[in-house]
């Protein structure tokens, strides 16, 4: 599999002249924009190759967020609109007016709704993976456990990684490390620690993307995390009266991080709605 890799020059804007988006590209065919979450990077989606590989006909776009892994950061103020903003300029250049998919894992969950949003019906679909829905402190969110605990593999590691571990890893396991180290902390590592903060003050969206178009008959997929603590599962089935041609999905055994707990489940779930997506385009 050959990786292509390059940075984005956007639309200039009063708020982000001369933003850059990086991404890293793979496969041909109708494009689909994958959006990682708060303080990660493009890296962390990397495990849902295998189900677009095995298809075919899929061009993925997996961006790096203002601020995270390779992208340069917001030359504005960093808000939930300025990122949202950069994304939508990212997809006008790099696609242009063609049709073209979103999968958005946690805060990417949420920017992939603005797409629709913004873009209507060039939106295929999107496929939403632990999606953001509401701000802190407002949630409903299960008690936060631990599904196996490795205390010998958590002593063996440093401090700076193993703080990050025990707070989101549903796993603390050989496996769950080996998942976190690989795909998580690259990005966890790489962000922009002031623009993550800013961005904390202005983190969601002020007015939600469904609000601005009622519903979507699109096919979606919204899969959760049954054990998600940081975003939770009921918040999500809210959704679902927007857009009626939805699979919802609470994974057990998941936590935020639903595809590398659970990736059979996952992959499953996401190879039916590329399968669906492209049947509809037939």
């Amino acid at each position: 599999m050959t990786e292509e890799t390059g940075s984005i020059q956007t639309t200039a804007t009063p708020n982000q002249a001369h933003q850059l988006l990086h991404h890293v590209e793979f496969g041909s065919g109708t494009p689909v924009v994958l959006m990682h979450g708060y303080t990660i990077d493009h890296r962390l989606l990397l495990p849902l190759e295998p189900v677009f590989a095995a298809r075919g006909g899929w061009r993925r776009l997996y961006v790096d967020l203002p601020g995270h892994g390779r992208s340069p950061r917001l030359t504005g103020p960093v808000t939930a609109e300025a990122m949202a903003e950069a994304v939508l300029h990212f997809v006008d250049k790099v696609i242009g007016d063609e049709p073209f998919a979103a999968v958005g894992i946690s805060y990417g969950g949420m920017l992939a709704r603005h797409l629709i949003a913004e873009r209507g019906p060039q939106v295929l679909g999107t496929a939403l993976i632990s999606p953001l829905v509401k701000p802190s402190g407002e949630r409903v969110l299960p008690e936060r456990r631990v599904l196996g605990r490795d205390e010998a593999l958590l002593d063996s590691l440093d401090a700076a990684d193993r703080k990050p571990f025990e707070a989101f890893a549903l796993h603390q396991d050989d496996a769950g490390w080996s998942a976190f180290h690989e795909h998580v902390l690259p990005g966890f590592h790489a962000h922009h620690r002031e623009d993550a903060a800013a961005l904390l003050k202005a983190y969601v969206l002020k007015q939600a993307p469904e609000s601005r178009f009622g519903t979507n008959e699109a096919a979606h997929l919204v899969v959760t995390g049954r054990q998600d603590h940081m975003v939770g599962w009921q918040d999500q089935l809210e959704l679902l009266k927007h857009y009626p041609r939805a699979t919802y999905a609470a994974v057990d055994g998941a936590g935020h991080n639903a595809h590398l707990d659970r990736p059979d489940a996952v992959h499953g779930l996401l190879g039916n709605w590329l399968d669906t997506l492209a049947a509809q385009r037939r």
